[in-house]
């Protein structure tokens, strides 16, 4: 539906009109994606409808203007109890300050109240490890469904690579043939989010399975080009990653939570778990900061109590 041809039936004309204005901006000049652009249409139509009961009757342009922050969170509470969670609120708060913007730009009447209502605290999500054993069974099949003895070498080595270094499926796949962890080599360099740098050490099971994938890659790798290769011979797309990680999660009978990414999680759960200390985690990762890092805490808190009980005098 064309953003201009919505009613809102719950507005008086004038507020309706610029309801209306507002979403042709966002449409037009802003460019929000078709999910978004009615995500915030339909979050506003909530607050105009709440408005109606909570005042009386349709509310006017000049009625945003005299809400106080009581009036906001009233409507937050309504929502609230009617199942919104904390990202919806945070997206609805969102929307309707965005309507102010565009309102006060204009010299139309808005909710300055806004300004004082903070966004619901987001619960941390907590990253999601795979057990050790499954981490390793799904290494040690990456190649049961490829097509080609090469491809299940490539795949082997490729998740051996997110596991044993901890990478990003786009850091991995942006690795270089001259960059290839082989022969001597004890450490990589990757560049992560932001172009920021960080070096990497390779343990010996890494090395190997990379030389196993070069040794019967059929393409011609030059030095500058991507190490891993399609079947075409062009450069892996992330997605056939992905595929090929269904697949092998599937057979093994692992949860939808085991991806790419799941092996960078796991490479940092299980060093916490075995003793390895946050900083070192935090640089061997590329975060910025430690309070990144610090969220494998929550994965591994039953090791942290452990080390406690042990550790503490008092215990």
């Amino acid at each position: 539906m064309k953003p201009e041809s919505r009613i809102l039936v719950d507005a008086a004309p004038d507020l309706r009109q610029a309801a209306a204005a507002w979403r042709v901006h966002l449409a037009r000049e802003r460019r929000l994606a078709a999910n978004t652009l009615e995500a915030y249409g339909r979050d506003l139509d909530q607050f105009l409808s709440f408005l109606t009961t909570h005042l009386g009757a349709p509310p006017h342009l000049c009625d945003l203007a005299s809400l106080r922050p009581a009036d906001i969170r009233s409507f937050l509470a309504a929502r609230r109890n009617g199942g919104a969670g904390a990202r919806t609120l945070s997206r609805q708060i969102a929307a309707l300050r965005s309507f102010a913007r565009y309102a006060e730009k204009r010299g139309l009447p808005y909710p300055a109240a806004l300004a004082t209502i903070r966004a619901p605290k987001q619960p941390k999500r907590l990253p999601k490890a795979l057990a050790i054993d499954d981490t390793l069974a799904l290494i040690d099949t990456a190649g049961a469904f490829a097509e080609e003895p090469w491809i299940a070498a490539r795949d082997t080595a490729l998740l051996t690579l997110l596991y044993g270094c901890g990478l990003r499926i786009s850091e991995a796949l942006a690795l270089t043939r001259a960059a290839a962890p082989v022969g001597d080599v004890e450490t990589i360099r990757v560049t992560g989010k932001g172009g920021r740098e960080r070096v990497v050490p390779v343990l010996p099971a890494v090395r190997r399975s990379v030389e196993a994938y070069l040794q019967t890659c059929p393409y011609t790798l030059d030095p500058g080009e991507p190490l891993f290769r399609g079947a075409r011979g062009g450069p892996l797309s992330p997605r056939i990653v992905q595929l090929a990680v269904e697949r092998l999660r599937g057979g093994l009978g692992l949860e939808a939570s085991a991806t790419p990414h799941a092996l960078r999680h796991s490479f940092a759960t299980h060093l916490l778990g075995h003793g390895g200390d946050l900083r070192t985690i935090q640089e061997l990762l590329g975060h910025v900061s430690l309070s990144t890092t610090q969220i494998y805490t929550g994965v591994d808190s039953e090791r942290l109590l452990d080390v406690y009980r042990r550790a503490h005098p008092r215990a």
